[in-house]
């Protein structure tokens, strides 16, 4: 079983493996794996930062475990969200996913997704560049450095101005909660414990 890490902060468990990890992500082992492995690595690719995007907004009200469960089930019902085989997504498509028990049934999220596709694919013509150059332009110029859970925020002015500017480009389901969690998944920012095992991890800020 895990236990308080000696001497760190609250909020912070080391496990069997000597790895400090956050509360969260120190007993479900596919959340175990995920946080070690993937999130808040750099993701700067297009349909990586679209695939993420979505699956933030699909995860809205809900916990992040289940959206992780059911990953899968989402590439393959989005066709690995690639925006522009969504982006041509009709009406059928929309019946078809509404009828996938594999994924998240809601159709305005459904509905948000075929829309960002499409936005997605306006952007590649901004001065900014893609989808994922246009988010990583809204790196801060400084990380949280939380020492507990609840020192991490979850909200900040870059994810705020984010989120109006994605709204500007026809996005929805883009608030600035969401996008500051799209900002933690893809590394721009990195709110891993300053006792985690994985702080600064990504290599795009110092510990």
């Amino acid at each position: 079983m895990p236990s308080a890490a000696g001497g760190g902060a609250p909020g912070v468990v080391v496990g069997e493996d000597g790895l400090a990890r956050p509360v969260w992500a120190s007993v479900d082992p596919m959340l175990r794996e995920y946080y070690d492995t993937e999130w808040g690595m750099p993701v700067r690719d297009e349909r990586g930062v679209f695939e993420r995007l979505s699956l933030e907004a699909f995860q809205s009200g809900l916990s992040w475990a289940t959206i992780l469960r059911k990953r899968p089930a989402f590439r393959e019902a989005f066709a690995g969200f690639d925006p522009e085989v969504v982006a041509d997504f009709g009406d059928d498509d929309v019946a078809r996913l509404m009828a996938d028990a594999g994924i998240v049934r809601n159709r305005a999220k459904v509905l948000a997704t075929i829309r960002n596709a499409r936005a997605t694919l306006a952007l590649r013509d901004d001065p900014e560049g893609d989808l994922a150059a246009y988010v990583w332009s809204f790196a801060p110029g400084d990380t949280p450095r939380p020492r507990t859970v609840a020192e991490v925020p979850t909200t900040s002015p870059e994810s705020v101005a984010l989120s109006k500017a994605l709204k500007r480009k026809g996005f929805t389901f883009v608030g600035p909660t969401t996008m500051f969690a799209l900002m933690e998944a893809i590394g721009i920012v990195d709110t891993h414990l300053l006792d985690s095992h994985r702080r600064g991890s990504s290599g795009v800020w110092t510990a």
